[in-house]
């Protein structure tokens, strides 16, 4: 079980002030998912990136997050998408069922559309838990998944102008 802040980051995170993300929140508990989106946009603005280049979006649930993530993907320009959503387990097995639906679909989106899609759902046993990853005592779940988006889009750039530069090599006189 974690016992300390897992949003502490050690080294400098890159820029992000060349970078537009999307950010789909479920709209189901909404004291978590908005503390989420909090983080997500402190954590964007923090690594350079304008408040123009940062679109929220909303959906029902955690559920329907890789369906908004595909949204993004399919009908803006975004270089990356961030998914927060907040699954508590109760009693029936449909935490099981919203938990691997949304991972196995944000996977899905990230892979089908090769583009960075941070995935930003707690999955809590209780609502202490929850809020305790939301902006409490355990950090916020939304700073990372920001970190994480920023990261990849940086890792897919890099590889992208080295995939160009060794196709264009340059001619020797």
């Amino acid at each position: 079980m974690a016992t300390k802040n897992l949003s502490h980051f050690e080294t400098p995170l890159p820029s992000a002030a060349d970078m537009k993300f999307g950010i789909v929140v479920s709209e189901w508990n909404p004291e978590v998912t908005n503390a989420l989106r909090d983080g997500a946009v402190r954590t964007l603005r923090e690594c350079g990136c304008s408040d123009e280049n940062i679109v929220v979006r909303y959906v029902p649930g955690t559920f329907e997050l890789p369906m908004g993530a595909r949204f993004f993907a399919e009908h803006t320009d975004v270089d990356g998408v961030i998914a927060l959503g907040c699954v508590v387990k109760g009693e029936t097995p449909h935490f099981d069922y919203v938990c691997l639906g949304a991972t196995k679909g944000i996977s899905d989106v990230m892979l089908e559309w090769n583009m960075p899609v941070a995935f930003g759902v707690l999955t809590t046993l209780d609502q202490q838990q929850a809020l305790d990853r939301a902006g409490g005592r355990l950090g916020n779940k939304g700073d990372e998944a920001a970190v994480a988006a920023i990261k990849m889009v940086r890792l897919q750039r890099e590889f992208e102008l080295s995939a160009e530069a060794s196709m264009n090599p340059r001619s020797v006189n």
